[in-house]
Order: C-alpha cells, then sequence, then structure tokens
C-alpha cells in the first residue's frame, strides 16, 4: 500500500496512474477543496496536516510499504516531514516533483533563493507590485512594501474567507486583491496586469503545471520585470519528473503492482516514446 502526498492537479493524476497500475493507496491532502478533488476522481483520501512523527505513526497502523511526495515544490514542511517520517518508519521515500519551467531565463527575470529577498528587491521598486506567491508569505512582502511611497501591492490569491481576512489584517486594500482561481491562460494574465498597471511581477518557480510558464510568458511580452523565487533545496534522494518513473521505481523498491501488466506496459511505452 503507498502512501501519497497530493493536492495539487498533477498529484491527483499521478495518483490515479499509481492506482491503474494496481497499486493500493491512501492520498492525504491539507483542504478539503483538495479533498473534493480527489474524491471526485475515486480516490481514497485523508485531510489535515501531518508531522514527521504523524506520518510514521499512520504508515505503521495502515501497514503502508512506500511514500510518494507529490506535494507542491513549494510545500517544503510537508515534504520534510513525510521525509522523516518514511526514514523512521523503515519505507522507501520517492520524490515527484514537477518539471521546471523552461531553463533559459529571460533578461527580465531575475531569480532570488526565498520570499525575503523578492521582498527586500520589491522594495527598491516603483510602481505596482503584482505579488502571486499566494497568501502565506503575504507577511513578509506586506511588512516590506505597504507604507512605501510610489508603490502599491496588488495581491493575487485563492478566492477563500480565510484569505480575505488575513489580507484586512496586514493592511492590504479590496482594491488592491485579486480573488481568483486558477488555472490563468496567458490572456488572462496579460489583462490583469494590464489592468492594474503592473510594473513588476513576482512569482515562485513552481513548474509548468503550477503555471508559471503562462505568468512568466504574458509578463514578458508586455515588457514587465519578474522577481522568480527559487524552488526549496531539500535532499530529497530519489526524485523523478515523469510518471512512468514513478512506476518503475514502485516496482524496484515494493514489487509489482495487482495489475503489473499495466504497470509494466506504461513504463515501457513511456519509455520508448521518450526515447523517439
Amino acid at each position: 500500500m503507498v502512501l501519497v502526498l497530493a493536492g495539487t492537479s498533477d498529484a491527483r493524476e499521478l495518483a490515479l496512474t499509481i492506482q491503474q497500475a494496481g497499486y493500493e493507496l491512501l492520498t492525504t491532502v491539507v483542504t478539503d477543496s483538495a479533498a473534493k478533488s480527489m474524491q471526485e476522481a475515486g480516490l481514497p483520501v485523508r485531510v489535515g496536516r501531518m508531522n514527521a512523527d504523524e506520518i510514521r505513526q499512520l504508515i505503521q497502523e495502515k501497514g503502508f510499504t512506500c511514500v510518494v511526495d507529490a506535494s507542491h515544490p513549494f510545500a517544503e514542511e510537508a515534504s520534510r516531514n513525510a521525509l522523516e517520517g518514511a526514514h523512521a518508519a523503515g519505507v522507501p521515500f520517492i520524490r515527484y516533483e514537477r518539471a521546471s519551467a523552461d531553463g533559459s531565463i529571460h533578461p527580465l527575470v531575475t531569480v532570488v533563493e526565498d520570499y525575503e529577498a523578492a521582498a527586500e528587491l520589491a522594495a527598491r521598486h516603483k510602481g505596482v507590485v503584482m505579488l502571486t506567491t499566494g497568501s502565506k508569505t503575504l507577511q513578509i512582502f506586506t511588512k516590506k512594501l505597504l507604507g512605501l511611497p510610489d508603490l502599491t501591492l496588488v495581491a493575487r490569491m485563492l478566492p477563500r474567507k480565510d484569505n480575505m481576512e488575513k489580507c484586512e489584517q496586514l493592511g492590504v486594500e479590496q482594491k488592491n486583491i485579486i480573488a481568483l482561481q486558477g488555472p490563468f491562460s496567458k490572456e488572462l494574465n496579460m489583462a490583469l496586469y494590464k489592468q492594474y498597471g503592473t510594473t513588476l511581477m513576482i512569482t515562485k518557480e513552481s513548474g509548468k503545471v503550477g503555471s508559471v510558464d503562462e505568468k512568466v510568458e504574458a509578463a514578458v511580452e508586455l515588457g514587465i520585470p519578474i522577481v522568480m523565487i527559487a524552488r526549496p533545496k531539500i535532499d530529497y534522494g530519489t526524485v523523478f519528473s515523469g510518471f512512468d518513473d514513478i512506476l518503475y521505481a514502485l516496482r524496484e523498491k515494493i514489487g509489482e503492482g495487482k495489475n503489473h501488466e499495466l504497470s509494466y506496459r506504461l513504463y515501457t511505452v513511456n519509455r520508448t516514446t521518450a526515447g523517439d
């Protein structure tokens, strides 16, 4: 049985692929909306955050034989807890990591190591800064940017009640909040940049599925400078960006799934296609 840390659209698709290959599994997510997405796909799901010891206990109680971490590239705490929990329980750990965006960096893109560095860089800017990194680290940016002369902070995030309350607490005006659920096309990103008169955009290097390409492409086309926060550096050990590689790793580490012919066929077909 496989424990899959999920919560994103590509994690859901990976879990379905693992399930179709004959492996019993349980997905674990943090939010009710992510849980609903898993349930609609016919995937068993557990909702709620877990620390490393709770993950270890769950692995041992349910008899999981492997952990597949397919959490968001910036869910650093969840990944570290899963890695530690799997190690403590003595089961293999496999990391699925979204493929990075196009490796060629445009001259308009400045890559920084963390949120603090992004806020520091933005503080030296004038105009309208559009923040597209969500609400979790919003305070880092409001502390640095709100109240600066000739600078307006516009925050884009999911349309959740707790997000709106957080914006109110931190002093982000309603007129400077974009509460929308993605994915966002390049055209929609361009329209939003134009509507707010954006002169700097801050994003995370979440990967292609996280719509970072569309955000960046839209900004580049409009000549808007971009601050991109690099992914956290974690030594995962076994890391793959392809579903077929995950299936192969599962076969190597814990054996065949019940539908092992499908598992092997998916792997060999994808391998052959990748080599063409």
